[in-house]
């Protein structure tokens, strides 16, 4: 595994961590629905309801393969097989980026502007100016915008072992201003 993805690996178990406790817990995935879903000013319930149901399937698929031991927290060390096998979550990847990206894109014109960008990624725990970093990287319209596809496609690629020098390594690095 790229030295990339163990530090993306390291970061998204700290984000799904929400409550600390170095497991993470159907609880977590809870919370930061919660969070996500007071932060996506805009949507309509439907794609609200579809986050909620993303953010469930993710814990439930995680759960499923990667609780070793069965005692309903998955550990870092059994969190990073997420990463070694990532075609075990593909479809469950894909089903988050999906609806994190329609929760971003409340019009539905096939644009994310930056202050909403910026407030999802924020209630998901990502640092705000590498938030923004990222969000610079995807070269947003003059309008300062960016397309749901670059978004979608960011997210899937976060998850790949084998890939360094992604766009969302910008979220793993020191903040940048």
């Amino acid at each position: 595994m790229q030295t990339e993805a163990q530090a993306r690996v390291q970061l998204v178990f700290d984000l799904f961590d929400v409550n600390g406790n170095g497991r993470i817990e159907a609880g977590d995935f809870e919370l930061m629905a919660g969070r996500v879903d007071a932060a996506a000013t805009g949507s309509g319930d439907a794609a609200r309801g579809r986050m909620t149901a993303a953010f469930r399937r993710y814990w439930t698929t995680l759960a499923a393969e990667l609780d070793v031991d069965r005692d309903g927290a998955i550990t870092l060390d059994e969190f990073v097989a997420c990463v070694l096998s990532p075609e075990r979550f593909d479809d469950t990847i894909a089903e988050f980026a999906e609806s994190l990206a329609e929760l971003g894109d409340p019009d539905g014109d096939g644009w994310i502007e930056r202050p909403l960008f910026v407030a999802l990624m924020t209630a998901i725990g990502f640092d705000p100016a590498n938030t923004n970093a990222l969000f610079d990287a995807f070269g947003p319209s003059e309008a300062d915008e960016v397309e749901v596809r670059t978004w979608t496609e960011a997210i899937k690629d976060y998850y790949q072992p084998d890939k360094a020098g992604t766009t969302g390594d910008l979220l793993v690095a020191g903040p940048t201003g």
